[in-house]
């Protein structure tokens, strides 16, 4: 029923998106510079036609995140989502260093084994700023931005203080515990009613795969993405700034401040949104994006 590679507690799904996401998961091997052997990639595509939309998510998270945004993008347009470099069910090799620099390697080299033409980029939280680092690296790669309660304005992990022997292995035991989890997932919903059980599996899965603390603490170790509020001004794509009007987590000035940072922008608030407006609001998040980029 499920891939293969999927955990076995994948059977705790419940949810329809849930669990047609996970059905259609696939895997392939992504040849980088990064290491000699290619790095078994996660990712999922779905519709057809239009400029292709690339998703990219957010911290200790996984393409699960996009279970309900992706199927109504994919509607009109040909969808993609990818576990990026030391995330979700994406292979973890022990060699490789994982930063900021390593996943926009992983990402783009992903992108020129599957899609290979200019993409429309979709970041959320954290995911938003990979997707700015990525734009300014391969301008010629992206046409169009999307930002989802985007990082990218404060910079640094605030974990990487900690992520020394054995405080390292601790911080991440810390975000396995299960009522952590529910606590950071109620707080990026405004409805906390969508911090259920359902959602709580979809945030967890990735935490079996082999190598998931290592990677999380090589990353964090790397300080992770610092502060693009100086080089914002040189985003030549037109971008669309979907910002929750009741986010908790990155609260709502930086949404603003990408406003007036970014020079071809739109900002529009979502209402009755947390954190995660494309898990909270999915059907508006979608038609924000489509009318978006058809310039309705």
């Amino acid at each position: 029923m499920f891939p293969s590679f999927l955990p076995p507690n994948t059977e705790q799904l419940t949810e329809s998106t849930s669990i047609a996401l996970a059905q259609n998961i696939k895997q392939i091997r992504v040849p980088t510079p990064l290491s000699e052997e290619s790095i078994l990639t996660s990712y999922i595509c779905q519709g057809s036609g239009g400029i292709p939309i690339l998703l990219i998510h957010g911290f200790d998270s996984s393409i699960f995140e996009f279970r309900r945004l992706l199927p109504k993008l994919s509607l009109e347009y040909e969808t993609w989502a990818v576990d990026i470099l030391g995330f979700g069910f994406t292979s973890r090799i022990p060699n490789i260093k994982f930063s900021p620099k390593t996943i926009k390697v992983h990402l783009y080299h992903f992108w020129k084994t599957l899609i290979n033409q200019p993409v429309i980029l979709v970041g959320a939280s954290m995911g938003g700023a990979a997707a700015i680092d990525f734009t300014l690296t391969y301008p010629e790669v992206v046409k169009k931005l999307v930002l989802i309660d985007s990082a990218g304005i404060a910079g640094g992990s605030p974990l990487s203080k900690l992520m020394f022997p054995p405080l390292g292995y601790l911080a991440t035991e810390f975000l396995r515990n299960p009522k952590v989890r529910q606590n950071i997932s109620r707080a990026a919903y405004k409805n906390k009613s969508f911090a259920s059980a359902d959602a709580q599996a979809c945030a967890a899965l990735h935490l079996g795969m082999p190598n998931w603390s290592q990677a999380l603490i090589s990353f964090t170790k790397s300080g992770g993405y610092s502060s693009f509020r100086k080089e914002l001004s040189k985003i030549e794509q037109p971008t669309l700034i979907l910002w929750g009007d009741s986010d908790q987590i990155l609260g709502t000035a930086d949404a603003k401040k990408f406003q007036t940072s970014i020079k071809n922008n739109q900002l529009v608030w979502i209402e009755d949104s947390g954190h995660v407006p494309h898990l909270e609001q999915p059907e508006t998040t979608a038609r924000c994006i489509l009318e978006w980029i058809t310039g309705d």
